[in-house]
């Protein structure tokens, strides 16, 4: 048999075959990471767990700065200051479920307060939400933000992801500012796609925040009814302050000659001795004045929603960039809608064209009751009682604020609230971050951290023992991030004060007694931070001083009289105590 293989012979397969090609892969973290630096994002407050830990960590790597907090309603304040104090929206990230409602609280109050803020939370996988099979955290946390933010999105693929973020983007900042809720499932999170189709997804957006031009005739309108007001005001709210324009806003006050009234978050955008300035005239204004232009400023409750004194035959300018806004509580003569900035522009441009009417003696006449209650003020804060009360503990923050006008002043409380906003002037704008329209006890670490991480500035919080109960822990992530901040606490044992009796039947302790004798310092030393008790205005002072002037977290425990401060400060009537039969 013929045994000759005569086939050609095959090349010999022995060498090493190259490895197989993959294509590039990233998770949507990575997406939702690299979306908020495409929008300019680039610090984030929360606290991680599942479904975000990894992504907080993504989100460090691309160089975004991560504030990790002790409660979700602290880093939602710290988010909603920093778009105010920022003019960009901030950021916060939270767990699912009740993480989420932690920090809905403080969205829903961006929202009110009109700051500009993003709430980004992980969710629960949506199949067994929808059929409420009783999942882990399974919250259908989209519908219930929902009706209480200014606008709720859910992403549920990482591609569409960079398109949700720019939504999210131009829902808190266009028009009316607010906050924004972002749902992202975990499936979307954890998805994997192409780094090709990532980049591909991104995109920088054009005209974010686009310019809301007035029309003219409503210009006109306004220029005529303030030039013909014998005693006009213009009413500054902290949507003015917000809006950065501060240089624009002098020229309107100082051109016009007309005297100025600053709400509470809009004191120092003119100084607050300015001569034309009416801060100490609120009565006054509101009783007397027959013209008041709202700049940046509502007519809430705030300010007794226009009724009340206010006088009835007195017209309202309002620049407004919502009309839904206008004829809200009380017919608006003029109105201007529009952004803020185009809208004075507009003014200051036809200016030159009217001749203002203004009562000669108007002026003058504010100026003198301006003067008188100084003196009134200047005698309350004069005795340097021990223990001390809020006006002589006030008497020495006083004196350390204003002599250092680059700080911060966050403040909340309910006498420690009113009496400092009336003791310390303000000279800057944007100095001055509180509770504001929704008057909420709860903001004070968050918003501290907030401002001195968005400007680098020192701050001071003047906290109510009560109030800094609501957000104390977090004075721990001042420590941990190092951050410029002291915290002044006025301990007079109670909320209003700590004289509060229990009823007959009971041993318990009054609804609002807490402890004279807590020694919040103790706190601070916990967290390695400077630490000061003190009983006297002196030593308060020294002690502020001091703090300030180190720039490392500090906390002065300032101890009061139990018999310091009175129910609700200055708006005790929506407390109706009266009508109760108790013992106090």
């Amino acid at each position: 048999m013929d045994t000759t293989n005569n086939a050609k012979q095959q090349p010999c397969d022995c060498q090493p075959k190259p490895a197989p090609e993959y294509p590039n892969q990233v998770t949507g973290m990575r997406v939702l990471a690299r979306a908020l630096k495409e929008i300019g994002i680039d610090t984030m407050y929360g606290l991680v767990g599942i479904p975000v830990t990894e992504f907080a960590y993504i989100a460090q790597g691309e160089g975004m700065k991560f504030v990790s907090f002790r409660h979700e309603q602290q880093a939602g304040m710290a988010a909603a200051t920093h778009g105010y104090l920022t003019h960009t929206p901030g950021v916060l990230l939270t767990v699912s479920s009740l993480g989420f409602l932690n920090g809905l609280t403080a969205t829903i109050n961006a929202t009110v307060n009109c700051y500009p803020m993003i709430q980004i939370s992980g969710s629960s996988e949506r199949e067994p939400i929808d059929l409420d099979q009783g999942t882990y955290e399974g919250l259908d946390q989209l519908n219930v933000a929902k009706g209480l933010v200014k606008a709720a999105y859910r992403v549920n693929r990482p591609e569409d992801i960079p398109i949700a973020v720019a939504r999210a983007y131009r829902a808190a900042m266009d028009g009316r500012p607010g906050g924004v809720y972002l749902d992202v499932p975990t499936p979307c999170l954890g998805a994997v796609i192409d780094a090709d189709v990532m980049e591909k997804a991104l995109f920088k957006m054009v005209d974010p925040i686009p310019a809301m031009i007035p029309s003219p005739e409503s210009v006109d309108r306004a220029l005529a009814l303030l030039a013909s007001a014998k005693k006009p005001c213009i009413l500054l709210g902290k949507g003015a302050a917000y809006a950065q324009i501060d240089d624009k806003i002098k020229q309107l006050v100082e051109k016009t000659g007309i005297p100025f009234y600053p709400m509470s978050m809009a004191k120092g955008l003119m100084p607050d001795n300015h001569p034309q300035s009416a801060i100490s005239c609120r009565s006054e204004i509101i009783e007397q004045a027959d013209v008041v232009m709202l700049v940046g400023a509502r007519l809430n409750w705030l300010l007794s929603r226009g009724h009340g004194k206010w006088n009835p035959n007195g017209k309202f300018i309002q620049l407004e960039i919502d009309p839904m806004e206008i004829d809200c509580n009380r017919p608006i003569a003029a109105p201007v809608v529009g952004d803020l900035e185009s809208s004075i522009d507009a003014i200051l441009a036809k200016l030159p064209n009217y001749k203002m009417q203004m009562d000669p003696t108007w002026l003058p006449t504010l100026q003198e009751i301006t003067k008188k209650k100084n003196a009134g003020l200047a005698a309350k804060l004069a005795p340097q009682t021990v223990p001390m009360d809020h006006w002589s503990a006030l008497s020495a923050c006083k004196k350390v604020i204003e002599a250092n006008p680059d700080i911060i002043l966050v403040n909340e409380g309910a006498n420690t609230l009113d009496d400092t906003r009336d003791a310390i002037d303000m000279s800057l704008p944007r100095h001055r971050i509180d509770c504001a329209t929704w008057a909420i006890m709860g903001m004070g670490m968050g918003s501290a951290i907030g401002a001195a991480v968005s400007t680098g500035s020192r701050v001071v919080a003047i906290e109510g023992d009560s109030a800094f109960g609501f957000s104390g822990m977090d004075f721990s992530t001042i420590c941990r991030f190092k951050l410029p901040v002291t915290v002044v606490i006025f301990n007079n044992g109670g909320i209003y004060n700590g004289i509060g009796k229990p009823l007959d039947n009971t041993t318990d302790p009054a609804p609002t007694t807490l402890d004279i004798n807590a020694r919040y310092d103790k706190l601070g030393d916990a967290f390695g931070a400077k630490t000061y008790y003190v009983t006297t205005p002196a030593q308060l002072e020294q002690a502020l001083t001091e703090a300030v002037a180190s720039r490392e977290p500090a906390l002065i425990d300032v101890q009061l009289a139990n018999d310091a401060g009175k129910e609700s400060g200055h708006i005790g009537y929506l407390n109706p105590a009266a009508l109760v039969d108790i013992t106090v």
